[in-house]
């Protein structure tokens, strides 16, 4: 606006001193033509005053910046003021201005918890550097295959990793190690290499007889002195396999049989002694072998297999994978920086961890995850490993709870040069020094097997905080439950264990994770028939549903027509949705409980079929709008849980061997109209009374396109519902149903034969004449009267009143049932 409230106010008292009212407001109207209109101008007093005396704007169209600027104040001011009263914003009665606002007072937000070993209790999860998690995983000892046990352990932190980073949007960096230098390693390694050479001399029949006795006495040393009886019950079955293996070899050469029979009969032996000769060699020539790369050869193996399953069983790769092996300048300058900062000491050639100077430093505190196992010398000689517990290694200790930061190696081990002599890093060491270059001084996460606890995750912790003279080397420490097979402990030293390549043999990476989904991660989990059937039930249950939806969502429909107007049972059933996606986070929040979150999403899908089987029964066509929206979120809940491996839009996705993972939306249009095809022929076939056509049309649902991975579902005045599937699971499903149908067959022809047998029986009953159904009866009667009553039992004594009575009213209902036949016969109806 052009001119300030200051200059105005002399031309406005000018005006106002105008008595004539008609010239005062063209005097305003004249003065208000050379200003400009800003709309929101800010009004001064002056512009007030000038307006005080109208009470409505002028009438006269020619006065039409003072009706603009009456009009104008009136707005701001919420009305024209009386003459002599104040007018502003605060002073107008009649403006109308809006109530005070109040925010919601809303829920408390959920917080995420996790189960903390070192707490054991569940704690509210915060990160150290807001959204960012450093988490840190102890990974396998590579010197076998990759178990089932191992499975529990990566699967569960798989699915805690997906949760963090995809559901609460943490950006995790994961790091885990490769354990390739150990104590089992390389007596593993030294075994395998000296059994392959004694099995390539081709030892003769009475040689390989003698060596294994031999070795029977140094494996009946090592039976007498074990006392866990599982694994003493493991050698004694040892023991009595190659006791029954070496038998038919001992007849072979007393009888001096043909070398090919002595020599199938070596082989067997050999085979089923290797693990009683592969001790025996290496405790007699396990010192000689210095090769290195013997050492290196076996891990590197097992790691790639390790690798290739975790792949197969859908776990994400580390953001970072350690080897010992390349660490080892690192785990040298570990271990001195706490020989340096006084908790370590060095001993023959070795160093050990001081626990007694540790534990009594003021700032530190040793045992923190299993206090009450400090102590327990048999896990703490566990932890250091069968090569490292001889009598003249314990002895060089100032405690027997300390352990070895480095090991002075003996012949026969792998070695590195060192400020202490030549030697190789201790197990607990190695993590700790290569999570510690990796991730500093403090951690958000570290993970492992419930079994790490005492002594690896206690020792790892006393070590890494004596390095960084620190209290918080780790913050969260996450533990997951043990693994049982059938019920029973499972031990790779027990041997009794299955394979990951075994279990995939079986099952799908997806109904195993499935089945771990289903427990809690922290806790036991049972592989047995009965988790698997429950996961495969579980799978099946959710993939009928997307199965249906994906129906649902390919009939065709105008773009208006997919919003439809909601009823009550849409509005229901989204309340239940929402109800349940807040069920579900609550769960994730409560230590990432999966086994609640599956059965909430079951409870959900539940709802979803009620809600479409009642509009199939009224006609009626769901929402497809709404269980879209549902299926979409089961989807995403079942991605983040890596359930889902592929990128799939909507449900499981459909793949078969050498397939591209396109296929569902490449061969749905064909199928789709292959089945209208098939309705339609259906439909004349029915009206022209032509049954050959509809047999035809069931062989090719019942019999061909199950052998595709397609299924078709006929429902008695709706379309035809197609469904791509899992070949195998259908024809599964069809060899059922035909099972199921067959013993159908089979009751029902039994129940017929039972039937006839029974109607046979009794017209046979109907054919006997009363007088004469007793007389065959000798074994109870002796003597009839002339109607063929019985009078005398079998010993010549005559019957009572009681008995005689009894018999006559047996006798009235043959008679009764003699009538029927005969005037059956008459009749003629007997066939």
């Amino acid at each position: 606006m052009s001119g300030s409230s200051g200059e105005q106010a002399p031309a406005y008292r000018s005006i106002l001193s105008i008595s004539d009212e008609a010239a005062r407001v063209q005097a305003l109207n004249e003065h208000l033509s050379t200003r400009s209109y800003v709309r929101g101008y800010s009004l001064s007093q002056a512009d007030v005053d000038a307006f005080r005396q109208l009470s409505a704007p002028p009438a006269d169209t020619r006065l039409f910046h003072v009706a603009r600027w009456f009009r104008h104040i009136e707005a701001i001011l919420g009305g024209p003021c009386a003459r002599g009263e104040p007018c502003g914003r605060q002073a107008s009665k009649s403006r109308r201005g809006q109530p005070q606002w109040s925010p919601p007072a809303g829920s408390p937000p959920c917080k995420l918890r996790l189960y903390n070993s070192l707490t054991r209790n569940k704690d509210v999860f915060i990160p150290q550097h807001g959204k960012k998690v450093t988490w840190y995983c102890c990974g396998p000892t590579v010197y076998d295959a990759s178990h089932m046990g191992h499975a529990r352990s990566y699967i569960s932190f798989d699915i805690l990793r997906r949760v963090l980073r995809d559901y609460f949007g943490y950006d995790v960096f994961y790091c885990m190690n490769i354990t390739d230098v150990d104590d089992k390693i390389i007596k593993r390694a030294r075994q395998n290499y000296l059994f392959e050479e004694y099995r390539e001399k081709q030892p003769r029949a009475a040689q390989l007889l003698e060596d294994v006795h031999t070795a029977q006495k140094l494996f009946s040393v090592k039976l007498q002195e074990t006392t866990d009886p599982d694994k003493k019950h493991m050698l004694e079955r040892i023991q009595h396999t190659v006791q029954l293996a070496a038998e038919p070899l001992e007849r072979a050469v007393q009888n001096d049989l043909p070398a090919e029979v002595a020599d199938s009969c070596a082989e067997v032996l050999l085979e089923e002694a290797k693990d009683l000769l592969s001790d025996w060699l290496d405790s007699t020539l396990g010192s000689e072998v210095t090769d290195n790369s013997i050492f290196s050869k076996l891990p590197k193996f097992w790691e790639e297999e390790f690798h290739k399953d975790m792949e197969a069983l859908n776990v994400l790769p580390p953001d970072v994978l350690t080897r010992v092996s390349e660490y080892v300048p690192e785990i040298v300058n570990f271990v001195q920086k706490i020989v340096d900062n006084g908790y370590g000491y060095a001993s023959n050639g070795s160093v050990y961890f001081d626990t007694v100077k540790f534990a009594s430093s003021e700032r530190h505190s040793y045992g923190k995850l299993v206090p009450e196992a400090v102590g327990d010398q048999k896990a703490l000689q566990e932890g250091e490993g069968d090569l490292s517990i001889s009598a003249d290694r314990l002895s060089e200790k100032r405690s027997p709870n300390d352990f070895a930061l480095w090991k002075a190696s003996k012949p026969g081990e792998p070695s590195w040069p060192c400020p202490w002599g030549k030697g190789r890093p201790g197990w607990h060491i190695e993590c700790s020094a290569m999570a510690g270059t990796l991730l500093g001084a403090s951690m958000d996460i570290h993970g492992g097997g419930f079994d790490l606890r005492f002594p690896h995750h206690d020792n790892e912790l006393a070590q890494s905080e004596a390095y960084f003279e620190n209290d918080c080397w780790v913050r969260y420490f996450l533990h997951t439950g043990h693994l049982t097979i059938a019920g029973c402990k499972m031990s790779k030293s027990l041997k009794n264990f299955i394979t990951i390549k075994d279990a995939l043999k079986k099952h799908s990476a997806r109904q195993l994770r499935l089945a771990f989904l289903m427990h809690s991660w922290k806790d036991t989990l049972d592989y047995s028939s009965n988790t698997m059937e429950s996961a495969l039930q579980y799978e099946k249950f959710m993939n009928e549903f997307f199965l249906n939806v994906k129906d649902l969502l390919r009939a065709p429909v105008d773009i208006s027509g997919r919003f439809e107007k909601w009823e009550d049972e849409e509005s229901e059933l989204n309340k239940s949705f929402y109800d349940k996606k807040a069920a579900v986070h609550e769960a994730l929040c409560d230590n990432v409980d999966t086994r609640t979150v599956l059965e909430e999403m079951r409870a959900l899908v539940s709802q979803c079929n009620l809600y479409m089987a009642t509009r199939k029964a009224a006609r009626r066509r769901p929402n497809r709008a709404l269980l879209e929206s549902i299926a979409l979120y089961l989807t995403r809940m079942l991605k983040i849980f890596g359930a889902i491996e592929e990128e799939s839009s909507l449900g499981f996705p459909v793949r078969g061997p050498g397939t591209s993972p396109d296929l569902e939306s490449t061969v749905m249009p064909y199928l789709q109209v292959l089945s209208e095809f098939r309705e339609g022929v259906r439909k004349i076939a029915r009206e022209q009374k032509v049954p050959e056509v509809l047999q035809l049309s069931d062989a090719l649902r019942d019999d061909i396109l199950p052998e595709l991975g397609v299924r078709l579902e006929d429902h008695e005045g709706l379309p035809t519902v197609v469904k791509l599937g899992d070949r195998e699971a259908l024809l599964r499903e069809r060899e059922e149903k035909r099972r199921v149908e067959e013993e159908k067959r089979k009751k029902k022809e039994e129940a017929s034969r039972i039937k006839q047998e029974q109607e046979a029986a009794k017209l046979a009953k109907m054919k006997i004449p009363p007088s004469e159904m007793f007389l065959s009866e000798s074994d109870k009667y002796s003597k009839f009267d002339e109607n063929g009553l019985p009078t005398h039992d079998v010993d010549g004594k005559e019957l009572s009143k009681g008995q005689a009575k009894k018999v006559k009213k047996l006798y009235e209902a043959q008679e009764k049932r003699h009538k029927e036949y005969l005037q059956m016969v008459q009749n003629g109806s007997l066939k």
